[in-house]
């Protein structure tokens, strides 16, 4: 079921993804990814397969996959950062996994990415494991991805973070 999220400037629907999604979510991986395959636990993951939370008017996507033992985030993308929607984004992921008795949810993060591992602390996850060296041996299978990242950081290692759900 939708749901609604108020910003300070406008109201915003959170939706399950649709078939007719699909070319925007493709669109909008290959910008924000360069492509709609990630590598992530060393395994090649086609995003724009999986199950995902839509913030309308294409203002973001945010997927996921569940198994047994947990959910995992693969993507947030807030289209204009700094309106909430990557929080409103994540409110509806974990309000329907928790519905749907999902006991945890984690997420991965590169060791360059500071603001993701601020986010996602913020919002009550706690950092889990890291795998040093684990971005160098993704370049194996998805070469551009970049040497530096974000604050001019050299991008080698995955962090995991975790958010009890139940």
């Amino acid at each position: 079921m939708p749901s609604k999220f108020q910003t300070s400037t406008c109201e915003f629907l959170r939706r399950p993804r649709t078939s007719a999604d699909q070319p925007w979510i493709e669109t909008l991986l290959q910008a924000r990814w360069g492509g709609t395959k990630m590598v992530v636990h060393n395994e090649i993951i086609d995003l724009s397969m999986l199950p995902a939370w839509v913030m309308d008017p294409q203002r973001g996507l945010a997927t996921y996959r569940v198994s047994p033992s947990g959910a995992e985030l693969l993507s947030l993308d807030a289209i204009t950062p700094g309106q909430g929607v990557g929080s409103a984004l994540l409110d509806a992921l974990i309000t329907a996994l928790r519905r749907d008795g999902v006991p945890s949810l984690r997420v991965t993060t590169t060791n360059d990415n500071i603001a993701a591992l601020r986010f996602y602390q913020r919002r009550g996850f706690t950092l889990q494991s890291l795998r040093p060296g684990a971005v160098n041996a993704a370049r194996a299978h998805k070469p551009e991805i970049p040497l530096i990242g974000h604050n001019n950081i050299p991008i080698r290692d995955e962090i995991d973070l975790s958010l009890t759900l139940v």
